[in-house]
């Protein structure tokens, strides 16, 4: 990874961390203990990929940090929210994440089922009303897409189909799509968001952008897919092994790792190559992309 990649993870992290601070320190609510479990389950450390896709992209199209802050902050809570419902005994049953107890082993399971409830509502919240030069028409968009990729046709379908089909023998094609919308749909309206920042109406561009978004997020799914198979529980900061535990269909399950490995490769080519046309302004999204393919084991 660059300096410069570097420097500009921190200042990302550093932004959408404030914005965090901002809006779950100054909250009130009759049950203070749900706002305790809403801040455990965002404030724990992250890496913030989401919002490095929503910067990375409305940067490199032009955008200013101000006007990309709502939906970077607006994407992770969502994906916080999704995390703290995902790891619940009714759906993968894990006690750890990000090295530390997972918020319904800390709070409960009611007062995480909440504090995931609230993530989301707060998440819209803030596109509305979150200072910036954006104007009605595209806070209207950002909601629209955060809405559809998080929804039934998006995150929650995936997560649907992960607890009713993920224990059969499932075909590839079946496993592919349900990665395409249990994570691929969340990582690809972190790229669509910040081109709606940037207010480009250009077709080309934008499928450019999806394309590298799509074949992205089926890279960084698969390689999750990897390190949950090779990794280590102290590296992952989740129960290591999890996939195989549930009993779970994965694609090294049903291609072998050194055929995991080739995906992996051959889709990230595939995203690099979606956003030649962006000539020098892609080179920081091809950046990010290494990065979030080559997280070690």
């Amino acid at each position: 990874m660059t300096l410069a990649l570097t420097n500009l993870i921190s200042t990302y992290q550093t932004r959408v961390e404030k914005c965090f601070m901002h809006y779950l320190e100054k909250m009130t609510t009759p049950a203070p203990i749900l706002c305790e479990a809403m801040r455990y389950g965002v404030l724990n450390g992250g890496k913030r990929i989401r919002p490095l896709l929503v910067y990375a992209t409305g940067l490199a199209l032009g955008a200013t940090l101000e006007d990309l802050d709502a939906a970077a902050c607006a994407v992770e809570l969502i994906h916080s929210y999704s995390l703290i419902h995902d790891d619940l005994p009714a759906m993968d049953n894990a006690d750890l994440r990000r090295g530390k107890p997972a918020c319904h082993k800390k709070y409960g399971e009611a007062m995480a089922i909440l504090a995931g409830d609230a993530l989301q509502a707060l998440a819209f919240e803030i596109i509305v009303t979150h200072p910036a030069s954006l104007t009605p028409t595209q806070r209207l968009e950002t909601m629209r897409i955060l809405g559809k990729t998080s929804g039934p046709s998006g995150m929650a379908g995936g997560q649907a189909l992960d607890i009713t089909i993920m224990n059969n023998r499932i075909t590839l094609s079946e496993l592919l799509h349900l990665y395409s919308l249990k994570t691929g749909a969340l990582l690809q309206a972190s790229v669509k968001l910040g081109v709606i920042a940037a207010n480009i109406v250009d077709s080309q561009t934008q499928a450019a952008l999806e394309n590298y978004a799509e074949n992205l997020g089926l890279a960084f799914q698969i390689h999750d897919d990897l390190l949950d198979m090779e990794g280590t529980t102290a590296t992952l900061g989740k129960p290591q092994g999890i996939d195989s535990i549930n009993n779970k269909t994965t694609y090294p399950v049903l291609c072998g790792i050194e055929k995991t490995k080739e995906k992996i490769h051959a889709l990230t080519n595939e995203a690099l190559a979606a956003i030649d046309i962006l000539d020098t302004q892609g080179n920081i999204l091809k950046e990010v992309a290494h990065y979030l393919l080559q997280r070690t084991h």
